[in-house]
């Protein structure tokens, strides 16, 4: 049996829309930030951590360390994660949408498939024709559950800017594809499944048109489905003949949860 990590991390240094900060408590400080938290629980805690009384001493401890503590601020779609329904809107399919710790596990543990779209420019989008031609590619016919990975090879720009301008898009026309042949997650090594900022705005300027705007995302109002963004690693996959494990971590009321993707060969 061999693992392949198909995740990206959480990582503040990296080149992010959105702020990404870890505050990181070392080992050392954690002597200190631990009588801080223990001791200002109540009045009379607070008066005596005032006036230099400590708990806890680091000579108390092994090696005057106490346990480091990682306290991560970001959204929930830094890092490879899950999208669900309640991220596309307030309604799906005419019901009130679904939240990310509502993923069905079941869904979450299939055979995999890859299919290479590495020739579609960041201008363009990936469309039914596209699947067609490429499941035909490596002969391969969807079964109901497969999770469908859709390999642009995006993910070599990760904490650059480059990862936000330079990757295809995917068409309605390619999620009804995959919907209709009863796949419930697909997968892109992407930032996202709507073509990049750059080109949808420019392109609602110039048309005013609403619809030219995260067309994929809103998609998922009408049909509901899931699908999994910031994907690594596909080039080391074979086309087929893989499981992949896409397990949300389960947080409350949220639109999209982080997952550590691997796919086992």
């Amino acid at each position: 049996m061999r693992i392949i990590d198909l995740s990206l991390p959480i990582d503040e240094k990296a080149f992010e829309v959105h702020r990404v900060e870890i505050e990181r408590i070392s080992h050392r400080a954690g002597v200190k930030k631990f009588n801080r938290v223990i001791m200002r629980k109540t009045v009379w805690g607070k008066l005596k951590y005032l006036l230099g009384v400590r708990l806890l001493k680091k000579e108390d401890l092994p090696d005057e360390e106490f346990l480091s503590l990682e306290i991560i601020h970001a959204p929930v779609h830094i890092g490879t994660h899950l999208d669900y329904s309640f991220h596309y809107g307030s309604q799906s399919e005419g019901r009130p949408a679904k939240t990310a710790e509502e993923i069905p596990l079941e869904w979450c543990y299939s055979d995999g498939v890859k299919i290479d779209l590495t020739y579609k420019k960041p201008s363009e989008t990936i469309t039914a024709q596209d699947l067609e031609a490429g499941l035909k590619k490596i002969g391969y016919t969807l079964q109901p559950f497969n999770i469908v990975l859709l390999y642009t090879a995006a993910d070599k720009f990760f904490g650059k800017p480059e990862y936000f301008s330079e990757y295809p898009g995917v068409d309605i026309s390619a999620i009804d594809y995959l919907l209709d042949r009863g796949i419930k997650i697909f997968g892109v090594d992407t930032m996202g499944i709507d073509r990049p900022y750059r080109f949808m705005l420019k392109e609602f300027l110039e048309k005013k048109d609403p619809k030219v705007l995260y067309p994929a995302h809103f998609y998922g109002r009408i049909r509901e489905f899931i699908h999994i963004e910031r994907l690594a690693n596909l080039k080391a996959l074979p086309s087929q003949g893989f499981k992949v494990i896409c397990f949300p971590i389960k947080i409350k009321q949220t639109g999209a949860a982080w997952a550590r993707v691997v796919a086992i060969l």
